[in-house]
């Protein structure tokens, strides 16, 4: 191996790193802003990772999601609402914050795969139903609701937004991934 290729290789490692660490960030400003409307707030975290995925990929985008749970983890307050700490996660909401690493690794996976926009917004649903399905799970059994119940209160009232969340990430994801390129593992 040259220099050349050498000093190639660390300048996209520290690409990917910065990148990474870039998003986390972005993950972290923007999660925490939320409009409350019953147990489960609005929140812009699943447009922030879904950003990832198609700044990143899905690699770094799920580990960019999995350095900012740990910040939450730790205490930082990173989560909606400004919460953060081992009570969010273990309590009624959790299920969703830590649906978010399949919905990335799902969506992420197809999105890095399939570059048609129809089968890019198709894997956010689905990784969205996903994240739906671990959150409404936890909700049950932490909150003692039927599933009739969670899902009138956690689910039902969100889809709208999170539809406009993904179009919106469809739209603007490629654009900016265009002007800075991708992060090559």
């Amino acid at each position: 191996m040259n220099l050349n290729n050498t000093q190639e290789l660390q300048k996209n490692k520290t690409y990917a790193l910065t990148a990474t660490a870039l998003m986390t960030a972005v993950t972290c400003i923007l999660a925490p802003l939320s409009v409350p409307i019953g147990p489960v707030p609005i929140s812009l975290t699943n447009f922030v990772i879904f950003l990832s995925l198609y700044l990143l990929n899905w690699k770094k985008g799920t580990l960019s999601l999995l350095i900012y749970l740990l910040l939450g983890l730790a205490g930082l307050p990173v989560f909606s609402g400004f919460a953060g700490g081992i009570a969010k996660l273990a309590g009624p909401t959790g299920g969703y914050i830590i649906g978010f690493i399949p919905m990335a690794i799902v969506a992420g996976i197809i999105i890095d795969k399939f570059h048609q926009r129809w089968i890019q917004i198709l894997a956010m649903i689905i990784g969205t139903a996903i994240c739906y399905a671990f959150g409404t799970v936890w909700f049950c059994f932490q909150s003692g609701y039927t599933v009739a119940a969670a899902l009138a209160v956690c689910v039902i009232p969100f889809i709208p937004a999170d539809l406009i969340k993904i179009v919106i990430v469809t739209i603007i994801g490629p654009m900016i991934r265009k002007r800075l390129g991708t992060v090559i593992e």
